[in-house]
């Protein structure tokens, strides 16, 4: 199965070693997370730090350890679905069209918590209990 994952859940796996984490890394299911995404993630990890109690050293190892497990995703390969994506979700919240568009181009699933994704019809979203 092919999983676009959110940067929601990648911040959840970051913060705390949970059941996030653990499907991440257990898991047989291909993940795979936009390279422009990336930026946003950067963005939080003040926060992530805060929440976390890690320090910068450990929060770089838990990072690097998550992503050896996720396909990032090069805007190139995907970016002749952006306009689908732009669609399907462009209008509810433009942050979001990037997973979609990659979700498209793997034919894959979206694993999300934001309530935003559903509000499209075309690719099918994923929550955490659903991967249980």
């Amino acid at each position: 199965m092919n999983i676009v994952i959110d940067t929601n859940i990648l911040i959840s796996a970051l913060i705390k070693d949970s059941t996030t984490r653990k499907i991440l890394f257990e898991s047989e299911m291909e993940f795979y997370y936009p390279d422009v995404s990336l930026k946003e993630l950067q963005k939080h990890e003040k926060m992530i730090l805060e929440k976390s109690g890690m320090t910068e050293e450990e929060y770089s190892k838990v990072l690097d350890d998550i992503l050896l497990r996720v396909n990032i995703v090069q805007m190139e390969l995907f970016k002749d679905k952006l306009g689908e994506a732009s669609n399907l979700i462009g209008n509810i919240d433009a942050d979001d069209v990037v997973f979609l568009a990659v979700a498209l181009w793997i034919n894959g699933f979206v694993w999300s918590e934001d309530k935003d994704f559903e509000k499209q019809n075309k690719i099918k979203i994923l929550k955490t209990k659903d991967l249980l």
